[in-house]
Parts: C-alpha cells; structure tokens; sequence
C-alpha cells in the first residue's frame, strides 16, 4: 500500500553476491523504477507526477544536474530520478507523533535507509537541550529561538551557512545575501566535497570554472573520454546522449578502476532495441587505471602527442595559449616506465588510447569524483586541460572539458554566490545594488566549518537542505564535532541522520519540494536552477504541499533574515517572499549573463548562460590566455601489504540517500556492507570470497580509523584496489587528507589494510 514506510529497521549482515552485470537499463530498471514510485505514491499519482520530471512546463528532477535537449521525450527521466521523485512525492508522512514515538537516541541508532523511508516531513520540531525527543513548535517560535542565537554570537563568524545542491537559484541568492548581510562568508556547501577541484583547476587554467561544451557537442565529438565516472549509477541519462554520439560516429574511452556495465553496454529502455535486450555497446576501449593515476596518464598521452609530428595544434597555442614551453619540457620528460606503475596499464592499451586521439579532429573529456577526490585531484584536471589545449580542443564545436555535476543545481548555488572565497566583484555588484557592505575575509569551506565547530570557533550551524553529517569525510570526527554547536538547524524535506545528530539544541524546518506547488502573494511562483552545462531553466511543482505547514525555500530565508536582521536592513525581505520574480530581477543586475533574467527564464526550455572559451576562445585567467601548467605528475604510494580504497555510490542510492539495498549493476543484493577486491589481492591478503574483515584506515599522524565487519567480495577490480559504499566508509576518510587547493576530501585514495574482524560475527547494517 502506498504511504506505508517500514516498521522496523532490517538488519543486514550477509549481502547476497552474484556475478556483476555487464550492460545496464533496460526493461529492470523500468521494472524497479515503477515499483518503488508505486509503493511510494500510488499508481495514479505515479502517472502524473513522472510525466512532468524534466519537462518545459513541468518540474526539474531533484536527481542529477544532466542537461535535457531542445526535444523531450514523454518519459525525460532515469530509474534514480524516478527513484528521488518518488521519494519526495511520497504519501508516507513524518508527524509530531512520527517523533514523540521516537526518542533522538533511537533515531541516532538507525540506519540512513530506514530514516530516509519515514517520508515527509510535516511540521516544525525544536530538541530543547537536554531533552529527549523533538517536539513540535510554530514558525514564529522557531524564527525566534534562530535569531535569539545568532544575535547573542560574538561574531558573524561563529556561525556557518551551508547549502545542498537541490537549493534552487532564488533561495540560494537569498541565503547568500543574507549571510552576507548578516556579516560572513561562512558558505560552505556540497561543491566542497565534490567538483571543487574541478572549478579550481578550470578558474586557473581556462578562466571559468565551469565545463565548456553543452549537449550538442557530444554529438558532433569524434571522441568521447570518460574518466573517473559511472553515468549508468550517477548520470543514467548520460547514456543515452554516449548512444546518440556513437550512432554519430564518435568512439568512447572509459577510464575506471571498475568496470561499468552502463559504460560497457546501454539498453536504451526508449528504443524497441534496447527493450528487446540488444542494446548499444558504448566503450571501445576500457583503461582500468590504478586509483589515482589518471594525471599519468594524460601526462603520458601529452608527451606521445608533442613526439608525434603534426599532431599539436600550433596555431591555437600560439595565439591563445601561455606556458606552452614549460609544460612541454615537463611532458617530454614523462618517464614511460613511472607511467606504467602509476597507471597500471600496458604499454599497448596506451598506444591504442593514443591512436584514437590522433584520429580525432574533436575530443571531449567527461569525468566526475574519480578525478575530483584525490589529494592530487586539482594537477590531475589540470593535466587533462593540457591535454585539450594540446590539439586546440577548447572552444570549438565538439570539443572541450566536461566536469559532469552531481546535484541538479549545485552549479547553480555557486553561481548564485554561494562561495566561502567570492570574487571581489561579486561582492561589489552586492554592495551597490543593496547598499551594505559585504565581508571580504575568506570564510570557512565544508571541511574547515568541520573544524571549526570541533575547535569551538563555530557555534550555530545552519544547513539548507543535505546530510551534512553523512556527506562529511571521517564521520566520528565530524558528528563530534557538530554536537558542540550550540544550536543546529536543518531545512528538510525528509529525515537524514544529519536531524540525530545535533547540537545542544535543534531545529528542524520542513519545506517544499520540487514536485509541489508553491503559492506566494496569492500566486503561484516557480524557480530556476542551472544543469551541468550551464543552462538555466524554470522548474514548477504542481502537487499539493505535504502538508499545510510547510513554507519553500525563499520564505524560510526571507523570514529568517527579517527576525535577525531586523528594521536596519533596507532588503525588501517580504518582497522578496511574496513574488520571486523581484528575486531575478535583483540577481540580473547583480551577476553577469542574468541580464533581462525573468524574459529570459519565461522562454520554454530557458537560456545559455555565456561561457568566454567556448563562445569566442577567450579566456578571462589572470594572462588573459588559456594557461599550460606544467605540475610533477603524482599518484598515491601504498605500502607493502595494504589497499587503496575508493567510496563510491551503489546503484539503489543517491549521494547520501539510500533508496534500497541493491547494488543491481554490480550483483550485490540485500546489503550494503560490502568491499570489492580483485581475487589476487584478497587471496594474498587471507581473505577468501564471502568472508568479513574490518577495513582500518592508515594516516600520516599514525591515528588508525575502522569500518567493522564488512563481507569480501571478489571483484575484478585494479590490482591493489578497493571500493566500498559511502556513507559508511566516510568513517575512514581522515579530515585532514584533502586536495592541494581545493580542499576536498581525498575520498577515492583511502590507504587501508584489512583485519580479521574484533568481535564474531559481520557488524550490523547502518
């Protein structure tokens, strides 16, 4: 029956393996996608609410930041979008006596699955300190309690704004004003932890930070590099713009220490083909590189491209380029031996991968958190600009970079300023259109907010929207940390463990989703967000709220900022909440290519924000040119007898929120503590197929981090590699190991070892 979540909290402890598959989509991933969003909404409001997902006049998926193209097709969605819609146009409902049933202790002791299947939730719930339960409170109460702590800090800086992906363009420029009024730059958000590596690298290399090429570049590219990705678990609907190239003659290079059956071959559920089992292959040549040695490779390839006669596009370097000789010297001097230990690959699968760029007039370079999460993440990407800038594969059609986002408006929250190290002339066009004066100190980013509530130099920590606490690398650390705070405060749409967490006090603040309707002024109001590829489209929700109490977004914002800001501030705050479009208005004279925003906007399917490289090759960096760097190539050194460990995402989950316990794509069912081993590597290390073993993590201070009783699982991996599922290795990742630069966590290159397990038994699911 729709509307029912589970009573209990299943336990876990002996995953069912079976072999991985090899191809990915077709009638299953219908199948499943239509059972949950039944169980979930009913038939009925199935139908109407997934013919909208992705939609001109309809809504955008809550999902991935995919861009859609000029003609939708009626089902615009993918089995995780699906997946993500059904669980925020659920009927379950999370009520005061959702609550008073259960203690916070409980709720701390379960799992991320069985809180996120409660559903909705319905009222504002406040944790007094000291007490056992939340319980319900008015918004005008909870408003109070908020500004009463945030006027008594010694200084705007003791508190942190974070924001999650899903944040739409409007609120999050409200959140950003506010704090920035309210006087930091304390906003940290889910870039942090992800694509912040990339917008470091491409701010310094290329001028912007984010990707150059759009939807239609794919299909004029003659080849398609997919790095550090998994599209058929992160990005489903990748692969149907990988089959649309391929019909277009383009050629594909996965690199990935997995093999990705989404990569290997795609049922499009779409086509009459893909139904029927046959299917496209997508990858014609698979690189399965050793964890973290994709700067090597790219660096191999530039040297091999620079000894090849012909194959360097001179003109373009000389004319838009800087640093050129440099980086050559350093390319040239690549040692091939250091690149096949780096890498892990043969000198043949080299030379293929090198034929194929020879032979391509136009290459795109796609990837994600394969590249993204290592301590040499930044050199890594910019080693992949060298490469592009190398044949002249920036700015023209068919070519350029692609940093593939995660949530589907985390680009659009950057743009929108939320940033903890703004652009002076971000904060300028701030000061002259609302007449205060911005903070122009640095504030704190994800992992130093982590500290800083751990040092006490934090003590009120707000979140719009996320998980912040699952999200967050070396969970012990992290949760200790946010329990200091004097008061944490959530806007929700579900229950995470983030809400167990707290600090000596706790809000939560219930909002609307996506998928509903949002009524302001006695009007209905939509928003905007940005795909990965820059382009900004409205999205409106049509379901009823999930309940009466809810407020969006922008309210919560707008009625925060006038409690604590009260009559000096000169924002039109209750303007702002009745009619969003005052909003776009303030944002088009505020931050370049959102001129004319709300015309632009009322155009079905949106607008192209400009991007300089890709639309006159010019590069706005601080040589005025595309800028060569010429960085020591770098990988991860792991000591004799232990593992290199990458966290990844299963294929029943969406960052950090669990839809179900199957990892479909890769034969694991029914759990989710799991750690995939190359059979030579387990054998070696004692540890037969379908044993446990607690993973310890090794850091440079000697501290040691374990994640207890997880099921070995042989698996054709890199040698002397690992993959396990976050949020439950994130307990393994130490704070401090982060990207030079970016700052983020080093997720994909955790050195651990494997211990027989401390107590009989495999550890329970959580």
């Amino acid at each position: 029956m729709a509307g029912k979540p589970p009573a209990s909290d299943p336990v876990q402890d002996a995953p069912e393996v079976g072999a991985p598959q090899h191809s990915a989509v077709g009638v299953p991933a219908i199948t499943h996608a239509l059972r949950i969003s039944q169980q979930q909404m009913g038939v009925r409001r199935t139908a109407l609410t997934l013919l909208r997902v992705n939609q001109k006049s309809g809504f955008d998926c809550p999902g991935c930041a995919w861009p859609e193209g000029e003609q939708r097709h009626t089902a615009e969605f993918c089995e995780n979008g699906a997946k993500a819609v059904a669980e925020e146009a659920t009927l379950r409902r999370v009520t005061p006596e959702f609550f008073a049933a259960h203690p916070v202790a409980d709720l701390a002791d379960r799992s991320g699955y069985w809180l996120g299947q409660q559903g909705r939730l319905t009222h504002p719930m406040y944790l007094a300190e000291g007490a056992e339960h939340y319980e319900p409170v008015s918004w005008e109460h909870a408003f109070d309690i908020l500004g009463d702590e945030l006027t008594a800090l010694a200084s705007p800086d003791e508190a942190v704004f974070y924001t999650s992906g899903r944040t739409s363009n409007e609120a999050a420029f409200l959140f950003q004003l506010f704090a920035r009024e309210f006087g930091t730059n304390n906003l940290p958000d889910c870039s942090n932890m992800c694509h912040e590596s990339s917008g470091s690298a491409l701010t310094e290399t290329l001028g912007v930070g984010k990707g150059s090429v759009l939807l239609e570049d794919l299909y004029k590219a003659d080849l398609i590099i997919v790095a550090g990705q998994n599209p058929g678990t992160n990005h489903p609907r990748m692969l149907t713009a990988l089959e649309k190239a391929k019909a277009g003659g383009a050629r594909i290079i996965s690199v990935n220490p997995l093999p990705e059956a989404g990569l290997e071959r795609f049922k499009n559920p779409q086509t009459p083909r893909g139904l029927a089992g046959g299917g496209t292959a997508l990858t014609d040549l698979f690189l399965q590189v050793r964890i973290g040695g994709d700067q090597a490779l790219f660096r191999a390839l530039c040297r091999r491209i620079l000894e090849t006669e012909g194959a360097v596009d001179q003109e373009f370097i000389d004319a838009h380029t800087h640093g050129f000789e440099e980086f050559a010297a350093a390319a040239r001097g690549a040692d091939p031996e250091e690149t096949l230990r780096a890498t892990g690959l043969r000198q043949e699968e080299i030379d293929a991968a090198l034929e194929m760029v020879l032979a391509s007039r136009r290459t795109i370079v796609c990837w994600a958190m394969g590249l993204t999460q290592h301590k040499h993440a930044v050199p890594t990407i910019r080693e992949v600009v060298n490469f592009l800038l190398l044949r002249g594969d920036i700015g023209r059609p068919g070519a350029g970079v692609c940093p593939v986002r995660g949530h589907s408006n985390v680009q659009g929250d950057r743009t929108m300023g939320i940033f903890e190290r703004p652009a002076p002339a971000f904060l300028d066009a701030l000061e002259k259109e609302f007449g205060f004066a911005p903070p122009r100190e640095h504030g704190y980013d994800a992992v130093r907010a982590i500290r800083a509530l751990r040092d006490g130099d934090a003590k009120v920590f707000f979140a719009m929207g996320g998980n912040f606490v699952s999200a967050t690398p070396d969970t012990n650390v992290t949760e200790a940390a946010v329990r200091r705070a004097r008061l944490t405060v959530h806007v929700s749409t579900k229950l995470n463990r983030s809400h167990a967490v707290t600090g000596a006090r706790a809000l939560i603040l219930p909002t609307l989703g996506r998928t509903e309707r949002d009524v302001q002024g006695g009007a209905e109001q939509f928003v905007t967000v940005e795909d990965s590829m820059g382009m900004v489209h409205a999205s409106r929700g049509r379901l009823a709220p999930a309940g009466p109490q809810l407020l969006s977004e922008t309210a919560i914002v707008a009625r925060m900022a006038r409690r604590v800001l009260g009559a000096q501030s000169r924002t039109p705050w209750e303007e702002f909440a009745r009619d969003y479009g005052t909003i776009r208005d303030r944002i088009a004279r505020v931050i370049p290519g959102f001129e004319d925003f709300n015309a632009k906007v009322a155009r079905p399917g949106g607008f192209t924000l400009p991007h300089a490289p890709r639309d006159s090759r010019s590069f706005p960096t601080s040589t005025g040119k595309a800028n060569f760097t010429a960085a020591p190539v770098e990988y991860p050194h792991v000591p004799e007898g232990r593992l290199l460990l990458q966290t990844l995402r299963s294929h029943d989950q969406y960052n950090t929120t669990i839809y179900g316990l199957d990892d479909r794509y890769r034969g694991i069912r029914n759990g989710r503590r799991v750690v995939l081993i190359h059979p030579e590597d387990a054998q070696e290390h004692g540890f037969a197929d379908g044993t446990y073993a607690d993973l310890v993590s090794e850091w440079t201070d000697g501290s040691e981090r374990r994640a207890p009783g997880f099921r070995v699982v042989h698996y054709p991996t890199a040698r002397g590699c690992a993959a396990a599922y976050y949020p439950e290795t994130n307990v393994l990742v130490p704070l401090d190991h982060t990207a030079d630069t970016s700052n983020t966590p080093a997720s994909k290159s955790v050195v651990i070892r494997l211990e027989r397990p401390q107590e009989d038994g495999a550890a329970a699911e959580g």
